[in-house]
């Protein structure tokens, strides 16, 4: 009686299949749609938490509890049926739990969506992606090769909320990072924040130098932002308020300890990039540091996904701005003249150039 043999080519088994016709070694098994259902259900997934947000459920959960969607619905004055689909999406995506009709915050909810969580990101959301009716004309500003509406046209009104958006972020990785560059063994540190928005990186490293001084720059508008941002940390005494385009504002040679270029050189093109961290160069005194935080996508541009859709983001809505490789900005840093270069990651997504002034010349 013959034994069953093994069918031939086993290593075909789960890519290949006979399910229309032909032999397994010529027939193949399609590749998965999950991505590019995964791409469709993106744009949903971000408007229903957009709605949650904006309908305050997670504050509302927050104050009362957990509690089933009647009793939601009643509080906040909202139809039953929508309120529990809504909430289901929620669920779906990871950022609020449900158990027999319950709902309540989860973790993630409590750190970062109720608006005052210790890393909310409740004022971000809406302002992240840019303008949003720019991702509708995508197709039409790869073809031109420049948005509609670029947020260059008013600067300041896209501006205000972004950096009122991102200070809880940015704070946190900016004071995180004395753990590892050690800002704070100067007391009396001299800080100049070019393009600071909320100053977050200058009022971190005033915090942590008792003696030092700031000089924090912004545009018209934007830097009050940071005005009202520097006296919540009662820093504002310590901080020369110095509006204008980075590119063209007064800065004193050789006059400070650190120079911040805190997400800015991604708005600014390859040009305008080099023209900042020249501009960085020559404000720093011997031995100073430059931080150059950004989002920075690795050299085939596929590996950190966050930093190439950021640049994506960038295309959308601005004239100049695209995200740089850290081959790229090293590549620059060096022709500036600094030296010593390292890469730190205070936080999660949150990547910091750091770069020494030389000094002396040789």
């Amino acid at each position: 009686m013959n034994e069953p043999r093994d069918p031939p080519y086993p290593e075909l088994k789960k890519s290949h299949t006979m399910a229309h016709k032909g032999r397994p070694w010529t027939d193949y098994k399609p590749p998965a749609a999950a991505p590019v259902w995964a791409a469709i259900e993106g744009l949903g997934r971000y408007y229903i938490l957009l709605a949650a947000l904006e309908l305050d459920v997670f504050d509302t959960l927050q104050r009362t509890g957990p509690a089933r969607v009647e009793e939601l619905a009643a509080e906040m004055a909202l139809p039953v049926d929508h309120l529990r689909s809504l909430l289901d999406g929620v669920v779906a995506q990871g950022l609020l739990d449900q158990f027999v009709d319950v709902y309540e915050l989860n973790d993630t909810a409590k750190r970062y969506l109720v608006s005052d969580g210790p890393a909310t990101m409740a004022s971000l959301i809406p302002v992240a992606p840019g303008p949003h009716e720019n991702w509708t004309r995508l197709a039409a500003t790869v073809r031109d090769g420049r948005p509609a509406t670029p947020i260059e046209d008013d600067p300041a009104a896209f501006y205000l909320p972004l950096v009122e958006g991102t200070f809880t972020t940015m704070f946190r990785c900016a004071t995180r990072a004395d753990l590892k560059i050690r800002y704070s063994a100067n007391p009396a540190t001299r800080v100049l924040d070019l393009g600071a928005g909320g100053a977050p990186w200058a009022i971190a490293i005033l915090n942590g130098c008792p003696d030092g001084r700031a000089v924090v720059n912004d545009l018209d508008g934007v830097i009050d932002v940071a005005r009202t941002k520097a006296a919540e940390h009662g820093v504002d005494d310590r901080c020369e308020f110095r509006a204008g385009d980075f590119h063209t504002v007064e800065i004193e040679p050789e006059a400070y300890d650190i120079v911040v270029l805190g997400h800015v050189c991604r708005t600014e093109g390859v040009d305008g990039a080099r023209h900042l961290i020249e501009r960085a160069y020559d404000a720093l005194a011997p031995g100073g540091r430059l931080l150059l935080a950004d989002y920075f996508p690795d050299m085939e541009r596929k590996f950190n996904p966050h930093a190439v859709l950021m640049g994506t983001t960038m295309m959308a809505s601005t004239e100049r701005g695209f995200t740089f490789t850290h081959k790229d900005f090293s590549e620059w840093l060096m022709a500036a003249g600094f030296e010593a270069l390292r890469l730190v990651e205070p936080i999660g997504f949150q990547q910091t150039f750091v770069a020494g002034k030389p000094r002396s010349r040789s």
